[in-house]
């Protein structure tokens, strides 16, 4: 059994556009879109003395993707005013039967809300809300809430689409920098990225990130690498290296480590980072980082069950809740006038001006695409195809929160896809 990590509370400052803060619940956010069902009984109102939080981590605080939800609960239960007895973190937990292990052990302790923070800790999550009725499990990630049926067992997700898309229009006003200051031409605009696996996920923020950076470098192509790892530092700077070598003038990725990172700091290539400033260790290449902010959604639940209160099936963070932030622009990397481009844009999406995924701005194969028939729903019982191509755009994350956006479009190259 690992050893059970005890944290001094601190409140952790948390880089970011917004922030939030407060003893109250987090914003409304959006409810992904369900089958009609009977609504699940609220919980007995608690007392905050009476509520103790386990975390699951897939790593430890050397993820970048991990110590961003380490982060975010910290900041939770320090807003929240929770003590350092009531909540235990569970690191390097594998996506597997040690899931369903660390979850019973936590309930066991005496908590009544457990947070697991990967894709593949879902059905163990499930498995261990089924046996425990009376302590909610809320998963980050995961898909089968809304069809699953259990008043006990929860998925969050935010509209990270809309921050990547930022991100990438500071990339784009990083190549059209290059690009004037003679670097190379508009046509060898060429970006790489580090993708993890080939899931919607995944496919999701490649594309709204080349999308970001297309709107202002409109000659951009981008090449896509995979690892097969969430977390793999060599791995990462390897499939770095490999874009740089292959002609790619900045990279990205979703991956969680600091290896694409580094590599791009050693190369001089310039680089947007995943869940957190990498700019310590990459002072002259690192622009900017989109995260989710984990800390609205873990203050969110923890009020609803102290009021008595229902927890959403499947919640959606949004730019609005909090729960889509960026850090601070590398002004010693960016491109003049970039913060406020971003700016700008940002004030566009939460205006509804400007939608991530419109179809105008993209084609497939040639043709842009007027409707889509997504997989939202796990569950046989359920209709597996929903249409998402709605008022001229893909709908992400409404129809559920996890990310459904699949599709490979043009301007953008898989170099491998076994994963």
């Amino acid at each position: 059994m690992k050893k059970i990590l005890s944290l001094a509370l601190v409140l952790v400052m948390v880089l970011g556009l917004a922030a939030c803060g407060g003893n109250t619940a987090a914003p409304a956010a959006t409810e992904a879109a369900a089958p009609a069902a009977e609504a699940p009984a609220a919980e007995a109102p608690a007392a905050a003395a009476n509520v103790k939080l386990g975390f699951i981590f897939l790593h430890d605080e050397n993820s970048t993707y991990d110590l961003n939800f380490m982060n975010g609960a910290k900041e939770a239960c320090a807003a929240l005013g929770l003590t350092e007895d009531q909540y235990i973190f569970r690191t390097n937990i594998p996506e597997g039967q040690e899931c369903y292990d660390a979850a019973c052990e936590l309930a066991d302790a005496g908590c009544n809300i457990i947070f697991a923070d990967s894709f593949g800790h879902e059905d163990y999550m499930i498995q261990a809300a089924m046996e425990f009725p009376d302590v909610q499990f809320c998963h980050a990630t995961g898909t089968k809430a809304h069809t699953q049926g259990l008043s006990n067992y929860h998925n969050a997700f935010a509209a990270i689409y809309e921050g990547r898309y930022l991100a990438g229009v500071a990339a784009g006003m990083k190549l059209n920098e290059m690009i004037e200051a003679g670097e190379f031409t508009a046509e060898e605009a060429k970006m790489g990225y580090v993708g993890a696996f080939t899931y919607a996920e995944v496919v999701s923020g490649y594309t709204s990130f080349y999308l970001g950076a297309k709107s202002v470098c409109p000659s951009v192509t981008m090449e896509v690498t995979f690892t097969g790892s969430w977390y793999d530092e060599t791995a990462e700077k390897e499939g770095a290296n490999k874009l740089i070598a292959g002609g790619a003038k900045l990279i990205s990725q979703h991956a969680d480590s600091m290896g694409a990172p580094t590599a791009c700091e050693t190369a001089g290539v310039p680089n947007v980072s995943y869940n957190g400033s990498t700019v310590a260790a990459c002072p002259n290449t690192f622009i900017v980082s989109s995260r989710i902010n984990w800390a609205p959604y873990y203050e969110y639940v923890v009020n609803c069950v102290m009021n008595g209160e229902a927890i959403a099936a499947d919640w959606t963070g949004t730019i609005a809740t909090g729960s889509v932030v960026l850090t601070d622009i590398n002004e010693q990397a960016a491109a003049a006038g970039t913060a406020d481009k971003v700016a700008e844009v940002k004030a566009d999406i939460e205006a509804g001006n400007l939608h991530v995924f419109d179809v105008s701005t993209f084609t497939v194969g040639g043709e842009t695409i007027s409707s889509y028939m997504a997989d939202v729903d796990t569950d046989p019982a359920y209709t597996p195809d929903t249409e998402v191509v709605e008022n001229g755009y893909f709908s992400e994350s409404t129809k559920r929160s996890a990310p459904y956006f699949d599709i490979q479009i043009d301007g953008i190259t898989l170099l491998d896809t076994a994963f």
